[in-house]
């Protein structure tokens, strides 16, 4: 007892030594997550192995050409991903590693290039664009919306981003979608939505036009209008998401209109209630579409 008493006190906020079982369990925790990141390699290595075979069967078909891009694909798995996440690892972790997997994969298949719109905050755009596509896509920026199309029409298959709101100056860039052959609107990004995203600047993600793998959730249509007021604005509200910009005059407006093909909407519903708002169309023209706005609610 005497010894016990009179044996030196430990120095106040110094460590004990980790118990000998607790030492072997971190060894084996770590051996395990050493297993774990191998195999996720290793996984990696065969999805590449399969992408691989991918192209050789789209070569031996003739069917290699353009984009790579399949935004209702994307836009599914992206969903599917964010909903079944579980854990402490956060949700903005998973949903960038999983972008800059199928992002670069889609590389590999068919190189692109990124051309964004930096008019309205290079930050901001930048993030956007290394998040949803990574560092191995190559960025090109521009200062207005106008250059992005341009450039995405002059190529074989780039991507574009542009803000899908009205940005100040920005003026009707999207009637250059207009044509037949023109670059279309094929994503709208973020796939999914959520307070405090990383990459939350809403973009529209312009390409040449999808035909294997679009998803037609929201159509996009340009509409040329005259007599633009704001009971027509309140009045498509619940219909349609309306980018707004004079057009031709003091009351003739460009309207970009994402309408949900659902129950109530459609394009006959807006052009009726531009109509009832004494607004007359003079012209619409269908310039892409994307999937409906998908916003994730963390559990609990």
């Amino acid at each position: 007892m005497d010894k016990i008493a009179n044996a030196p006190a430990a120095p106040s906020g110094a460590i004990s030594p980790a118990p000998a079982d607790a030492v072997a369990d971190l060894g084996v925790l770590r051996e395990e997550i050493d297993r774990i990141d191998a195999a996720m390699h290793a996984l990696l290595i065969e999805r590449s192995q399969i992408i691989d075979r991918l192209v050789a069967v789209k070569r031996a078909r003739g069917a290699e050409s353009g984009s790579a891009f399949r935004p209702a694909r994307e836009a599914s798995m992206m969903r599917r991903i964010v909903d079944r996440h579980r854990g402490i690892l956060p949700l903005d972790t998973v949903e960038g590693i999983w972008r800059v997997i199928i992002s670069t994969f889609t590389y590999v298949q068919a190189p692109y290039a990124v051309h964004a719109d930096l008019a309205s905050g290079e930050p901001a755009m930048r993030d956007t664009s290394r998040f949803h596509f990574g560092f191995t896509v190559p960025f090109i920026g521009h200062m207005g919306a106008g250059g992005v199309v341009s450039a995405v029409a002059r190529s074989r298959g780039d991507l574009g981003l542009v803000p899908a709101f009205a940005a100040p100056g920005a003026g009707a860039w999207w009637t250059a979608l207009e044509g037949e052959h023109a670059p279309k609107i094929i994503a709208r990004l973020p796939f999914v939505e959520r307070a405090d995203h990383p990459a939350g600047l809403p973009v529209f993600c312009i390409a040449h036009p999808v035909t294997d793998g679009a998803v037609t959730e929201v159509e996009v249509w340009s509409l040329h209008v005259s007599g633009w007021n704001g009971q027509a604005a309140r009045a498509l509200a619940p219909l349609a998401e309306i980018v707004a910009v004079p057009d031709r005059g003091l009351d003739g407006a460009a309207l970009l209109a994402s309408i949900p093909l659902d129950a109530e909407a459609s394009l006959d519903t807006v052009l009726a209630a531009l109509r009832a708002s004494g607004v007359s169309v003079r012209a619409a023209a269908l310039v892409g579409s994307h999937a409906s706005r998908y916003t994730h609610t963390p559990q609990g």
